[in-house]
């Protein structure tokens, strides 16, 4: 298999092994459909090696292996991830390949095989994942890397791993309580500092960040918009905020033919303090209690059309959520130099009408890319920017700060 590909699964009851010529921890999360487990009860690892239809136990050749029973699944999960780290504290996947072998767990026959492909500074994977599609069940191929081991992925699909560190931080904050009020006014279009930066009280409107100084305030009244980078358009048509469905549309052509481009586009959440809520990416299709939802992994950008596609449902999107980025990445490592053609696209999700483009014109050797941002203003209304901006990332959990930091 390959990063992104699906099969579907022709026993009820399956096995992964995760083998490599290191010491892994390897373990498997229940996940409902917010992509979160329900409890800690549905982390399943050597220190809790059975949860409902999920086990976990030593692989017959060396590894780890987590056994789904996919008729002992609760109906509230939707997908079982199955994760590895490291076993080392400071090691990286770099140089080191992990194979998840899915089989049958009656006859021990193989049914798919997966290793991801060149490997960097990710210290945990999740390698593979079962998932419920149409009553049925399907593996899925993902080698999506996290940086900070288990506890990053643990805490990304809810579980409470990273609770520990909390307090730790926690002690800094509450010097910055006294700044604190006089930032809400702005939670929302102006981005004020960081919680812990007591002095900056006054600069918050400075922060204020519409980067298209003297571009004057556009919206949708005359039709389509055609921004670019750093411009700004308003989602307001007639005097009202744009408040239903929306879909970005991101897309993308090889600069050279035969040539395929495998990018993964993802949107990351945050809140007026900068800090990620959630992101939604091809191995996350739904968060925000399906506010926002993914189109899925388009491996080649071949064909007309998006390549892939993010829809929000503006007026559903949670109050606490107040700026949105779009993002694209190359994690097979290809870079932006070889891409032809990338550009994002705004449309009326019911309608189909593209109401803001953003053609990219011109590329970098990076391998990630900071499209557009939708902030929501303190009003109600949200605003599109053209980004544009490289950076050296190939998975969503590398743009978390970059993109908060271009907030």
């Amino acid at each position: 298999m390959t990063p992104g590909s699906n099969l579907p699964l022709t026993a009820a009851r399956v096995a992964v092994d995760v083998t490599a010529p290191v010491r892994l921890d390897v373990s498997g999360l229940l996940l409902a459909a917010d992509g979160k487990v329900r409890s800690d009860d549905d982390f399943v690892f050597y220190n809790q090696p059975a949860g409902p239809g999920v086990t976990h136990s030593a692989a017959a050749g060396g590894g780890d292996t987590i056994t789904v029973d996919t008729g002992a699944v609760p109906d509230g999960i939707e997908k079982i991830v199955v994760t590895a780290s490291l076993d080392t504290p400071g090691a990286t996947f770099a140089g080191t390949e992990p194979t998840g072998t899915v089989r049958n767990a009656d006859d021990g026959s193989t049914l798919a095989t997966f290793t991801p492909p060149r490997l960097g500074t990710e210290t945990a994977l999740v390698v593979v994942e079962i998932y419920r599609r149409n009553g049925a069940w399907k593996v899925r191929a993902v080698g999506q890397g996290y940086a900070d081991g288990l506890a990053g992925i643990a805490t990304d699909f809810g579980v409470s791993v990273e609770e520990p560190a909390a307090p730790a931080a926690a002690p800094q904050a509450p010097p910055a309580a006294p700044a604190a009020p006089p930032a809400p006014p702005a939670p929302a279009g102006q981005w004020g500092p960081p919680a812990g930066a007591p002095a900056p009280v006054a600069p918050p409107p400075a922060a204020a960040p519409s980067p298209a100084p003297g571009a004057g305030k556009i919206n949708l009244d005359k039709g389509r918009v055609s921004l670019q980078k750093n411009q700004t358009v308003s989602l307001v048509k007639g005097g009202r905020p744009l408040l239903t469905s929306v879909r970005m549309g991101l897309g993308w052509e090889p600069a050279f033919r035969g040539k395929n481009i495998d990018l993964d586009a993802s949107v990351i959440a945050y809140g007026p303090d900068r800090k990620k809520i959630d992101n939604c990416f091809f191995g996350k299709l739904m968060i925000l209690g399906g506010a926002i939802q993914h189109s899925g992994d388009n491996l080649t950008g071949e064909g007309a059309g998006d390549d892939e596609a993010i829809t929000v449902h503006l007026g559903g999107v949670p109050p606490e959520v107040t700026g949105l980025v779009f993002v694209v990445n190359s994690f097979s490592g290809q870079k932006f130099s070889d891409v032809a053609k990338a550009y994002c696209r705004l449309l009326d999700a019911q309608s189909g009408e593209e109401l803001v483009r953003f053609d990219l014109t011109h590329s970098e050797p990076r391998t990630g890319v900071m499209m557009a941002k939708l902030i929501r203003q303190f009003s109600g209304e949200w605003e599109m920017t053209a980004m544009g901006e490289f950076v050296d990332a190939r998975t969503v959990r590398g743009m978390v700060k970059p993109a908060g930091q271009a907030l």
